[in-house]
């Protein structure tokens, strides 16, 4: 009954936790779960606000434009002006997304042919994969180990794999190893892209949520980044925003063409109320964002120093609300989490083989659900 293509795909991991999760409040466990990262915070009132306009107005309850709204296109175009310094042209180098994921799920669509391969990093987020497996690709997995600061070995990828690679997926702040890279490892990928003919994607969902006073680059700052790819932004993390899709893409005018023409056969854009919203997510006051910075902090500092006063070897992240801790089998330390104390966390291994040794921990729960998580961790014979 089913095209042969879903053989080859994974089952999607949050969709297992969610599963797993439902039979666990069936039993009437009472379920913590620090496993998939979407916000329990709300979206700002004002945002709230905006939609509540916007939906009145008949004017948006017509087919929108595929590209996206040029207002919201600008909108974009002023926000990476005003935080990253970075000049877009909001009409050619700006595309409206349904959602970051439903931009990264369709790059490979427009860019890879059948049997080329995908550079994606492992541990990564697993639509990396899964979209290049529908588009025919080959998968060519580069390691993310502790030893290089969670960064790829560019020189570690064969002569014959670069030869025939057409795309390379990247992400920082990362998902799900919580790691940052400085603007140098950009400028590398800049130059690793220009040599191999290869057009790179860099997924920027986590940019805003950083803490310590650190502030995460773009990768579109790099020197030549729009002659090689694009970046993805989404305003799901940023503004709490996770369930109303809005995204957007930025970058070389080629490349956001190429994704474009994909999405006018397969979509017909965001809703126009949706992307008033997201014009004054962008446009106004960041206040909230950053006041959603300190409460993810707060959490991050109970978490790590619970986690090391059980003896964990753990680090506090700068970026992301995530928390990615070693384990000496990642599978059964989520098992155990999820049996003996009702806890879910995400074992490393499914955002890929070199996921193995570490949990994913979710701050998206309050100070309390952390506390007393740790609080029955302590019962647990690990």
């Amino acid at each position: 009954m089913y095209a042969k293509r879903l053989d080859n795909l994974p089952p999607y991991l949050f969709a297992q936790i969610d599963k797993l999760k439902t039979e666990k409040r069936a039993e009437g466990v009472d379920i913590i779960d620090l496993g998939v990262g979407d916000p329990d915070l709300p979206t700002p009132p004002h945002i709230v606000e905006a939609l509540c306009e916007a939906v009145r107005d008949p004017s948006t309850h017509h087919y929108p434009d595929y590209t996206g709204m040029i207002q919201y296109r600008e909108a974009v175009a002023s926000w990476y002006k005003s935080r990253f310094n970075v000049d877009l042209d909001p009409k050619t180098e700006v595309l409206a997304l349904i959602g970051s994921k439903e931009g990264i799920a369709h790059v490979p669509e427009a860019f890879v042919n059948p049997g080329e391969y995908v550079l994606v990093p492992d541990p990564g987020y697993p639509v990396y994969k899964t979209s290049t497996l529908f588009a025919e690709g080959k998968v060519w997995e580069m390691p993310l180990s502790e030893e290089n600061k969670f960064l790829p070995d560019l020189d570690a990828i064969p002569a014959d794999v670069l030869k025939n690679a057409s795309l390379m997926f990247i992400g920082y702040p990362n998902n799900p190893t919580a790691a940052i890279a400085p603007l140098s490892f950009f400028n590398e990928v800049v130059e690793f892209a220009r040599e191999n003919g290869i057009i790179v994607v860099h997924d920027n969902a986590y940019s805003e949520i950083t803490f310590d006073g650190y502030k995460a680059p773009s990768f579109l700052q790099a020197d030549g980044a729009k002659e090689v790819g694009m970046e993805m932004h989404s305003l799901s993390k940023t503004y709490n925003m996770t369930g109303w899709r809005l995204g957007m893409a930025a970058g070389g005018e080629e490349f956001i063409s190429g994704l474009g023409r994909v999405k006018t056969n397969i979509d017909s854009g965001a809703f126009d109320a949706i992307q008033r919203v997201g014009i004054t997510a962008l446009t106004s006051s960041q206040q909230s964002v950053a006041d959603a910075c300190k409460v993810y902090q707060e959490r991050r500092d109970i978490l790590i120093s619970g986690l090391k006063g059980l003896g964990f070897d753990v680090a506090a992240p700068k970026a992301t609300f995530y928390v990615w801790m070693k384990v000496p089998d990642s599978m059964s330390f989520a098992r155990k989490m999820l049996d003996e104390a009702g806890i879910i966390v995400t074992p490393g291994t499914g955002f890929g083989r070199n996921g193995e040794g570490y949990v994913r921990f979710a701050i998206t729960r309050d100070t309390n659900r952390i506390s007393e998580a740790l609080e029955r961790m302590r019962r647990i014979d690990f």
